[in-house]
């Protein structure tokens, strides 16, 4: 199974108010393991570059002028995600800027169903948790030491690790080779967390345990924690 694991960085949060895609960044992965195969392009967003953008990405205007604009550049886009599902955090931001820029350019828009937001199932396997991209590395051990900014091509790599994670460690073909998942299977209230390989060390000091105990003591014979040691 081909998967496309992507992220776009863009001027602004609104394409229909002349917001632009600058970056577009894709990782491959092939029955859940990367390929090596990557798409990388900055884009001349033909506008200028907004400051609360710029702090974001860092991405500014002289940097990005001699680039091509999306319309010369969109086909190859295309031509390499090919059929393949899109894996993106927060799937709705990126597939509106990639569907408008598509079609500004006369060509067939992407359906927000091929998109598996690694968002979604982050929230419902971690509910109440943060679920950035930086949340999710800090939770599962991903190194993200390199990503002072947003980039769409680091962003995809750290994100196809952090998908792995998200669907049961980085190593999923141990026990999905061989087999597809079904439909129900890969929608985002369905994923379960797997048990800790090892379980994490006490963390009650002996001042702590020893106040609890004089605590529970001073409760009486009939007090519920006594039924409980």
């Amino acid at each position: 199974m081909r998967e496309i694991v992507l992220d776009t960085e863009t001027t602004g949060f609104e394409p229909e108010s002349g917001d632009r895609i600058v970056e577009i960044g894709a990782v491959e992965l092939i029955n859940y393991v990367p390929t090596g195969k990557t798409y990388h392009q900055y884009i001349n967003p033909e506008r200028s570059m907004p400051d609360g953008a710029f702090q974001v990405h860092g991405l500014g205007d002289d940097f990005l002028k001699d680039f091509p604009v999306f319309a010369q550049v969109g086909q190859a886009f295309v031509d390499f995600i090919g059929d393949a599902r899109l894996v993106i955090h927060n799937a709705a931001f990126d597939m509106k800027f990639l569907n408008a820029e598509l079609g500004w350019m006369g060509l067939p828009r992407l359906p927000m169903d091929r998109a598996l937001d690694t968002l979604a199932i982050a929230r419902s396997k971690f509910p109440g948790s943060p679920a950035s991209l930086d949340a999710l590395c800090r939770r599962f051990g991903v190194d993200n030491s390199s990503r002072e900014k947003h980039g769409a091509l680091l962003d995809s790599e750290i994100l196809a690790e952090v998908y792995l994670e998200l669907i049961g460690g980085r190593q999923p073909t141990l026990v999905l080779a061989g087999q597809e998942r079904s439909d129900a299977a890969e929608s985002a209230g369905d994923w379960k967390a797997r048990p800790r390989p090892t379980p994490l060390p006490n963390r009650l000091t002996d001042a702590e345990r020893a106040a609890h105990e004089t605590f529970v003591q001073g409760l009486g014979d009939g007090a519920l924690w006594k039924s409980l040691t």
